[in-house]
């Protein structure tokens, strides 16, 4: 296998007290594909956060070069200060970071090295390895270089319906629709109604946290992993209600994509009913409740019924695969919307809309031809999480 040419490192460091007890984490990733090919995670001991912060770098400048020499770096980091003073742009006062910084400088020299700072929920997946070594008080460095990536199984088909069994005489392109819904929200950890047209609040501390670690998995897709064998994600759609906005944006600056929203892919409006919780809606509304139940065309109070939700959802949809064919495209939306989505796909009746359970930020794979067939290949996959 030839080396890589062209790398990336991010690294990141943390101190619980600073000074207190410290980690430092960093990624090497090869730029041309996108492939993650050394993890390190180092537990430093009583440190501050900038002394964490220039020991990743150092890590991860030292597994580069050991992958290879003659590489091209791009180094990303959230430490303003460290950029800035690798940059030469900010002056290096306090003592121990002179001989740190000097230690970093006798490593790059040589070297043909680029820095950039970015906002902290891009670097998530080292901050994630520094809090590691924190939480296990150990280092660890796993090595994916060279790993042999499995071939798909054999039924799967690269450009056509998989299954012998599915009708023949397809003629649309293939569009596959990667469906990850929001993160969580207050409304959604306190189990209370969210629709469309009520509360629009932001994704929570745990919901970024989810939405992180989806876009980790979300940039995997095409390049690593399971899903290695599908074609990478080159566009990114979103409902246009906050939370599914914000998880956009994360799973966009995880893979350098812009987003664009599509207002028929917002969540179900539940009307009255919306930030009650669902016995606080069974003792208000107790005939309205039970008529909504199971329901094709009953609606809640000033709510949408699923016949209603389904015809806008369904355009929805379409909009999204004839305006992406031949691409992997992301879609970031709702419990019900994603429900729907799938129900087309499988071709199922109402029942489809209160039988599958969906996470927040699970990952649904569906491929679609036009309106012509469509393949489940995942449902509410979040072992990522």
């Amino acid at each position: 296998m030839s080396k890589p040419v062209n790398l990336i490192i991010e690294a990141d460091g943390g101190s619980r007290g600073n000074p207190g007890p410290a980690g430092s984490g960093a990624v090497v990733i090869n730029a041309d594909t996108g492939e993650v090919l050394l993890e390190i995670a180092k537990f430093i001991g009583v440190a501050t956060n900038n002394v964490a912060e220039y020991l990743a770098l150092k890590a991860g400048l030292e597994g580069a070069i050991s992958i290879n020499e003659a590489a091209r770096i791009l180094v990303r980091m959230d430490s303003k200060l460290v950029i800035e003073q690798m940059m030469g742009t900010w002056k290096i006062k306090h003592p121990d970071m002179i001989q740190l910084a000097g230690e970093v400088q006798q490593i790059a020299r040589g070297h043909e090295i680029k820095w950039m700072w970015i906002p902290r929920e891009e670097n998530s997946r080292a901050d994630a390895l520094a809090n590691k070594a924190m939480d296990e008080a150990s280092d660890s460095t796993v090595s994916f270089e060279g790993e042999i990536l499995r071939s798909p199984v054999a039924e799967f088909n690269q450009t056509s319906p998989s299954s012998v069994r599915a009708p023949g005489g397809v003629t649309e392109p293939l569009t596959t629709i990667v469906l990850i819904r929001h993160g969580r929200t207050h409304l959604t950890e306190s189990k209370r109604i969210s629709g469309r047209g009520g509360e629009d609040p932001k994704l929570s501390d745990l919901g970024r946290l989810d939405a992180r670690l989806a876009a980790q998995a979300v940039k995997q897709i095409g390049n690593s992993g399971p899903w290695s064998f599908l074609a990478p994600v080159s566009a990114i759609v979103a409902s246009p209600i906050q939370r599914t906005v914000d998880t956009a944006n994360i799973i966009a600056n995880e893979l350098g994509l812009s987003v664009a929203t599509n207002e028929d892919i917002a969540e179900i409006a539940f009307g009255d009913w919306d930030g009650h919780t669902n016995d606080e809606v069974k003792q208000q509304w107790p005939s309205e409740f039970a008529a909504w139940q199971g329901s094709w065309e009953v609606a809640p109070p000033n709510g949408e019924s699923l016949a209603e939700f389904d015809r806008r959802v369904m355009k929805g949809l379409f909009d999204i695969v004839r305006t992406n064919q031949g691409k992997t495209v992301a879609v970031v939306s709702h419990v019900m919307p994603i429900r729907g989505i799938t129900r087309r796909a499988l071709d199922a009746g109402i029942s489809a809309y209160w039988a599958p359970q969906i996470s927040p930020c699970s990952i649904t794979i569906l491929r679609f031809w036009g309106e012509q067939a469509a393949e489940v290949l995942t449902m509410n996959s979040t072992s990522h999480l």
